[in-house]
This record gives structure tokens, sequence and C-alpha cells, in this order.
């Protein structure tokens, strides 16, 4: 799975760029602690085996989620998240369920040891893997798309080991199997790579510059000018 930090930072830069209006500390809160939920499988991992990247990484959890958010905040006549923080509300939540996909669980597809998007029903991991390149005899390559060609679908997304026979290590939980070893050797990762240092250092950036804008923006007392 990508470093919890990493994940963090993919939510902090989606609440800079969706939160728009809603856009504030807690807003920002919010959000980023949605895209850390999926991380918390690795604690449901001591006590059930394959947990970590399958329990709260499975499709379930954002059709639920977005179910729920969609029928509340359109089709209901009334809607209780409307009623209760208004328009802003509304915005915060999707947000946060667009951080739950895609920073949450997207980093293990696209960027990890893979997702078990169908667990319990299945016993398998998937990943997405792919490159976008140019070369002078070839042209542009990519790999991440396949329309109309034969293979696994239109993304390239693979089945590896199963998410129960081959578990995925934790710093909370480092074989990734059930039971706590308070004598384990743990590791707890922040960046794994210059890229994911990029990112975070982006996010850090990002929001300083989002909440000095909006400060100024509103004299420092909330008060637009």
């Amino acid at each position: 799975m990508a470093p919890t930090l990493v994940s963090a930072a993919v939510g902090a830069l989606l609440a800079a760029a969706l939160l728009g209006f809603a856009f504030d500390r807690r807003a920002v809160a919010v959000v980023v602690a949605a895209a850390l939920v999926p991380s918390l499988d690795a604690v449901a991992s001591l006590a059930v085996p394959g947990a970590t990247n399958a329990l709260l990484h499975a499709v379930w959890l954002p059709l639920l989620a977005g179910g729920l958010l969609y029928w509340d905040a359109t089709l209901r006549p009334e809607s209780t998240l409307r009623e209760r923080w208004g328009h802003r509300g509304v915005r915060v939540a999707w947000v946060a369920l667009a951080s739950l996909v895609v920073a949450g669980i997207g980093s293990a597809l696209f960027a990890g040891e893979g997702a078990a998007l169908l667990y319990p029903l299945e016993d398998a991991r998937y990943v997405v893997r792919g490159r976008l390149s140019y070369s002078t005899r070839e042209g542009i390559v990519q790999t991440f798309l396949a329309l109309g060609a034969e293979g696994p679908g239109i993304l390239p997304i693979t089945s590896v080991d199963g998410a129960v026979a081959d578990p995925v290590a934790s710093w909370l939980n480092p074989d990734g199997r059930p039971g706590l070893d308070p004598g384990a050797d743990r590791e707890v990762r922040f960046v794994d790579g210059g890229w994911q240092l990029v990112v975070v250092a982006a996010a850090a950036a990002t929001l300083a510059v989002r909440f000095r804008r909006d400060g100024d923006a509103t004299g420092g007392n909330g008060v637009t000018r």
C-alpha cells in the first residue's frame, strides 16, 4: 500500500482543487480523513486474515456511501445533509467521496500492491499497470487504455496473488497475518521515493497558498472584502 502520508497528500490536493467555496481547514480535514479511511483495514488485519488492502479497499464502501449521498442530496425532496450543513456540506461530502476513491483506494490500485476490489466475494487483488511514452519510431505509446483490443478490457487491470493467500504488510502488522506481535520490527514509511516526496511537498505548498490567499480575501476574519 502507498504510505499513509502520500494518501493524505493526494487527498489534500483534491481538497484544494475541488472544494471551491467550501474550502477551509475543517473541510480539508474531512477530505484528508476520507483518504485515510482505507488504510484502517490494516488494523482489521490483526483479526481478519488478508484484510489489508481488502476490507476497506473493496468497491462496496464507496458504492454505499455514493448511493446514500446521491439519494439524500439529489433524490430526496428535503436533504438532511443540506438542511444541516447547507450546500457547503454537500460539496464537502462529494469531495470526501472522491478522496476516498482516488487517494485512498486508487493509491493501492495504481501505485501499490493492489486492491481486493471484490473482497470478500472474490479472493484476489487487482492492480493497474501501464505507461505513456513517445518513440521516434512508434510515435505515442500508451498501455493504460486498450480500446478495441483483445485482453483484459479497457484498463490493463490484472489479478495478482490472493488477498488472503499473500497478505500485505503494514507498519502495524508487518507480516500481514492475524495476531499482534509486540516484538516485531515495525517500520513507518513516510515516502518511498522521490516522486512521493514531490507529491507531499506539492500538497503542503498548495494548501499553504490556498489558506494564505483565502485569508487575504477575507481579511483574516472570515468576512470577504
